[in-house]
């Protein structure tokens, strides 16, 4: 090889060099997240790697919910966005996406629904600073197959379990303890509920108090609506609760006990609670009301429960 093609080998090396380190230097600083899938056969949801260099959390939101409507790379899987029914807008507020829907998306079955909501939900909260999804049907509040306003969502209410049904349906009584009219004492009321079994049976109940009582069972709600829920976990028969801060603020009148055993009596009918302990964002070092301290692990009172 002469001097000249030396000189162009070199040249061809060291180019190739370049571009390699290049792409590996563009690769590095992309973020990988992913963007979950239906399966056709609608058991599951399923996730597809995805990589972008997108940093800004509002433009990562957007970002998401345009590949939630793209079809997958597999054929075996459906876009959650690609149904017969539109998404009309999108928020923002601090750490929750609400998504507003035309009148069709109520039109879906019962299981194509949870899945799709499962897919939009564990999608979008892997997002930093987004930790919960709202859905709206136009004005009004996503509501469940019984009637019930499903509230903020996280991706702890759906379970990534590879390819196991996300999507059975049962049917359970819960007792559950509201306020009486007073506001100081409590009313147990029996109802009935379909669920997801997907759903944690204490995480069930503690979002049946939030949403409140129904007109027929005569009585009152004792917990802030606007609660969200941050965890539900139960260990060695003790239920821990982990509330945002929004629960301190108490916006009825009741009494400090009616609230704090209106969760805690209604969880410990559950046969594997025993005990409760709340905590707001994780941290027990709390006063509610100024007179209850959240380290103490609440026990069952019935002395508060009337007729």
């Amino acid at each position: 090889m002469n001097k000249k093609g030396k000189m162009l080998f070199l040249a061809l090396v060291f180019l190739t060099m370049f571009c390699a380190c290049g792409q590996q230097s563009d690769t590095s600083q992309k973020d990988m997240y992913r963007i979950y899938y239906e399966n056709n056969d609608e058991t599951g949801i399923f996730p597809q790697d995805y990589r972008t260099e997108t940093k800004d959390k509002e433009a990562l939101v957007s970002e998401f919910i345009d590949q939630l409507g793209v079809a997958s790379g597999k054929l075996e899987y459906k876009a959650p966005l690609s149904g017969g029914f539109n998404l009309l807008d999108y928020s923002i507020a601090e750490d929750q996406v609400t998504l507003v829907f035309d009148e069709n998306y109520k039109l879906q079955p019962v299981t194509t629904e949870v899945l799709v909501r499962a897919a939009i939900v564990r999608t979008l909260t892997q997002i930093e600073g987004i930790q919960y999804v709202s859905f709206q049907i136009k004005s009004e509040p996503l509501t469940d197959a019984s009637g019930i306003v499903i509230g903020t969502m996280n991706a702890d209410m759906f379970i990534d379990n590879a390819g196991n049904e996300i999507n059975t349906y049962e049917k359970v009584k819960l007792t559950l303890y509201f306020a009486n009219e007073n506001g100081d004492g409590l009313k147990a009321v029996s109802r009935p509920v379909i669920y997801n079994s997907n759903i944690a049976m204490e995480r069930l109940v503690v979002e049946q108090l939030i949403a409140g009582p129904l007109a027929e069972e005569k009585a009152f709600p004792a917990v802030n609506p606007d609660t969200k829920i941050v965890s539900v976990n139960v260990k060695d028969g003790i239920c821990y609760v982990n509330l945002d801060s929004t629960f301190l603020t108490q916006i009825y009148n009741v009494t400090s006990d009616v609230t704090i055993y209106s969760i805690t009596n209604s969880l410990v009918e559950l046969s594997n609670v025993n005990k409760v302990q709340i905590s707001i964002n994780g941290d027990t070092n709390v006063n509610y009301k100024e007179n209850i301290s959240f380290s103490t692990v609440f026990e069952r009172n019935l002395e508060l429960v009337g007729e």
